[in-house]
């Protein structure tokens, strides 16, 4: 079966490209509000599972991939900044703290219409970090597209005390560990 990533990150791409496996990409249509008292872990499926339906009905023959993430402190759920200043202002936020990152994937089987669905937490410990110290690190790394305002595969590793999880991979986006599970669930054996 064909294999498609519902996403068009350049890091999902990237983290599935370690896999070895041929797949395409397809950009999923979806409104990726927050529903109303919606928990993350319930929001991050809901979006991972709405976002491989999507493109599934595109590909009626393959095994889809999608993925969300939500990064969260305490009950608020962290965005994208989309700016310098508000990826300032969210890093002293979380300056000291603990970080919780929740990534939602689905394999959705187009052919029987079906799917898996997980979500695996991954938290970051941030150190201790001034104002002056996140300025430059968010005018080096420019991060303002990233949940939580930051690359942990970058020089965001500079900002961390200690990581607790899993799968890495969960971080950045995409739990390849669980896919690989997944995918040996279709039948796709890895290595």
């Amino acid at each position: 079966m064909r294999l498609v990533l519902a996403s068009t990150s350049p890091f999902r791409r990237q983290l599935l490209e370690k896999l070895g496996l041929p797949f395409a990409t397809a950009a999923p249509e979806i409104d990726e509000s927050r529903l109303p008292g919606e928990p993350p872990v319930d929001l991050v499926q809901r979006l991972a599972r709405e976002k491989a339906r999507v493109v599934a009905a595109d590909f009626p023959d393959a095994l889809v991939i999608g993925s969300d993430q939500v990064a969260c402190l305490d009950d608020q759920v962290l965005g994208k900044p989309g700016s310098e200043e508000k990826a300032v202002a969210q890093l002293l936020s979380m300056s000291g703290r603990r970080v919780t990152f929740h990534t939602g994937l689905c394999l959705w089987n187009s052919a029987r219409g079906d799917f898996q669905l997980a979500c695996e937490d991954y938290h970051v410990h941030f150190r201790k970090l001034d104002e002056t110290q996140l300025r430059r690190y968010v005018e080096k790394e420019q991060p303002l597209n990233c949940a939580g305002s930051f690359k942990s595969e970058g020089y965001g590793i500079t900002l961390f005390r200690r990581l607790e999880g899993e799968d890495p991979n969960s971080l950045i986006g995409l739990p390849l560990i669980r896919l690989v599970e997944m995918l040996g669930r279709e039948g796709v054996i890895l290595p």
